[in-house]
């Protein structure tokens, strides 16, 4: 999805950004989350900074596969509560502004290289649109996965239809309307985690995957990639699903979620 002017993204190293790093190396892009002291939670800027580098990503040749990692003991927390109710962070990003609203569900179906998610810190609620959209996923053991939204007066929506690709739709929903934490082994034995390896052994046994993978036809698996996103298009769905989460969020449900959650309490619910 072409989120930005082109020549802006073909300059993307005369940019500041502010929430994530990324560096070239050897057909490898590697993304990393670096918002640690907020967990990581994706607020609009951050978005936005992700979306810019991914159009780079997918328009530059040499690049054939994305790493994406993350700073900090949380991977990333999902959407940025305290951004939702207007708290917007100051920043010294020069990164340009979309040209449209991003759907973050979309952002990775849409990169057609190979992707693969190094995982050392623990997910939740949206963080899951990012490691739900590669196609890889190494973690480490004794992490939390959560999807604590309905927690706090809210639904995963997006995340919902992006982990309905993986897992069966019985696990989602009942993840979803309880809101539980899931271990690492449970979520390999449901598909959403590709490899458990030990601390020492991730960075080495992701390199061996990249080295593999860009050895390979960088064309027939854009192809493919392609197709296969062709063929299990779910841009729709994110759309409406984006408008659901907007409803949800001006609901009173949500307004006394997110306070409680600020005022460190128990949610009063109508």
């Amino acid at each position: 999805m072409k989120y930005f002017n082109e020549n802006d993204v073909k300059n993307i190293k005369s940019y500041n950004f502010d929430f994530i790093e990324f560096e070239e190396s050897n057909h490898v892009l590697t993304l990393t989350l670096d918002r640690p002291k907020k967990k990581n939670a994706l607020n609009p800027q951050m978005i936005n900074e992700i979306a810019f580098v991914l159009q780079y990503v997918s328009n530059t040749d040499s690049i054939r596969a994305l790493l994406l990692k993350s700073n900090g003991d949380v991977f990333c927390s999902g959407l940025d509560l305290k951004a939702i109710n207007g708290d917007i962070e100051k920043n010294n990003s020069t990164v340009p502004k979309a040209n449209s609203k991003i759907l973050i569900g979309e952002l990775f179906n849409k990169l057609y290289k190979p992707k693969i998610c190094q995982l050392e810190g623990d997910v939740y609620a949206g963080g899951f649109l990012l490691i739900a959209g590669c196609n890889y996923v190494v973690s480490i053991d004794g992490l939390k996965l959560g999807l604590p939204e309905v927690k706090r007066g809210i639904f995963p929506m997006q995340v919902m239809e992006s982990l309905s690709k993986i897992i069966s739709s019985r696990n989602v929903i009942d993840w979803c309307i309880r809101g539980y934490n899931l271990d690492v082994k449970t979520a390999y034995s449901w598909g959403l985690i590709s490899k458990i390896v030990d601390q020492a052994n991730i960075e080495s046994f992701v390199s061996n995957w990249l080295n593999e993978v860009v050895s390979n036809s960088p064309i027939a698996i854009q192809y493919g990639l392609e197709a296969f996103d062709k063929i299990n298009s779910s841009e729709q769905n994110h759309k409406y699903l984006l408008q659901m989460l907007e409803l949800v969020l001006k609901s009173d449900d949500a307004r006394e979620g997110i306070a409680a959650f600020k005022e460190k309490r128990n949610p009063n619910w109508k």
